[in-house]
């Protein structure tokens, strides 16, 4: 009985190990977006660790998914099951006080491909902490398999190979809603009769010298009485598009509606414009100037403001106007810093890292 619910451990444990490793790998600097969250002052306030977040990133995604590799083909039982065990002792931990607290509304664990909001991510960690405390316990039933070294060498070189792959370029899979085909109007739109969110709204009133609370959906109560406060609190979410937060505005105008109706666009994408790679700013402007003979319109779109462009628009001759767009926005449409991102009427038909810039297809 013991070894038949070890097997059904290490196999539930080993396949959501890799599975949730490899969709993560398929996206480090998005992985390392979300530590970089967790980093910051207002959750675990260790921003000494932010300017190392894609390096931890790109480590612990290689090793969540090889450890479920060592686990399946049994190689070194005890440094893996002591691994597991820390790791979702560690996670487990992180969860709950996202949850508790509110911090982190995803953390992450399986990317952009799977949502989990905190509470689930929390439950899922206890549920793969019992299951790992099994296979602590009961290691001896932990066969090892004649292949194993060779299959966890195999999967370190793939996983490294993988990382470095998708880091230099884009990720394989893209699970965001940015992705190549899709319409970004239409990604914003609600559709008729979707779900609308549900406040509880708590009216706090004086009425002869006490205090007295009246709770509604929205309407403002009738009551005798001086109105000192009030407070909301959401019931029930309501539906949100998959595409939300996403503007292009220039001097405090918004020109998304306009610009999604243009053909031919390409824009040069820069989260922070500070940070942006040197060459590649340089390889995307000669795609730039291909594209400006051929008829495109040119644009770009940053987080920054004109104070941080000014400087790069003059030294690298970025003579287009660059349209403000919220950072977390940016971050999640295009992985690269600079990046090129090809509109057809609000369509995206291209995006390219800087690495890749050679390879824009210019429209017959």
């Amino acid at each position: 009985m013991g070894k038949i619910v070890v097997s059904i451990a290490r196999i539930l444990v080993g396949f959501l190990f890799i599975i949730s490793g490899l969709i993560k790998l398929n996206d480090p600097v998005g992985f390392s977006f979300k530590l970089e969250e967790y980093f910051s002052p207002s959750v675990l306030n260790l921003e000494f660790l932010a300017p190392y977040a894609l390096a931890i990133a790109i480590f612990l995604v290689i090793f969540e998914t090889v450890l479920g590799v060592m686990l399946l083909v049994g190689f070194k039982r005890k440094f893996t099951v002591w691994s597991l065990l820390l790791m979702i002792i560690f996670f487990t931990f992180l969860t709950f006080y996202s949850a508790y607290f509110n911090k982190v509304t995803d953390c992450g664990c399986f990317g952009d491909a799977i949502k989990l909001t905190p509470w689930e991510s929390f439950f899922k960690d206890v549920a793969l902490l019992l299951l790992i405390l099994i296979l602590f316990f009961k290691r001896v039933y932990i066969n090892k398999f004649s292949f194993a070294g060779f299959a966890t060498f195999l999967a370190i070189i793939f996983c490294s190979g993988y990382a470095y792959y998708v880091y230099n370029h884009l990720p394989v899979v893209d699970f965001r809603p940015y992705k190549i085909g899709v319409n970004i109007i239409e990604g914003m739109e609600v559709p008729e009769g979707a779900p609308e969110a549900v406040y509880q709204y708590d009216w706090k009133f004086n009425v002869n010298g006490e205090e007295k609370i009246i709770s509604t959906e929205g309407d403002y109560p009738t009551v005798d009485g001086e109105f000192i406060d009030v407070q909301t609190t959401l019931l029930q979410e309501g539906y949100e598009p998959p595409i939300h937060d996403f503007t292009m505005e220039l001097n405090g105008t918004d020109y998304t509606s306009e610009i999604m109706e243009w053909d031919k666009v390409l824009v040069v994408v820069s989260r922070n414009i500070e940070e942006a790679n040197i060459k590649g700013l340089t390889a995307i402007m000669e795609v730039v100037k291909e594209a400006r003979s051929k008829g495109y319109k040119i644009i770009g779109l940053s987080a920054s403001n004109e104070e941080q462009l000014a400087p790069f628009k003059e030294k690298y001759q970025l003579n287009f106007d660059f349209y403000f767009c919220d950072l977390t926005t940016v971050k999640t449409i295009i992985r690269s810093n600079p990046a090129i991102l090809e509109l057809q009427k609000g369509t995206i038909t291209q995006k390219l890292h800087f690495k890749d810039a050679h390879d824009f297809e210019f429209e017959n």
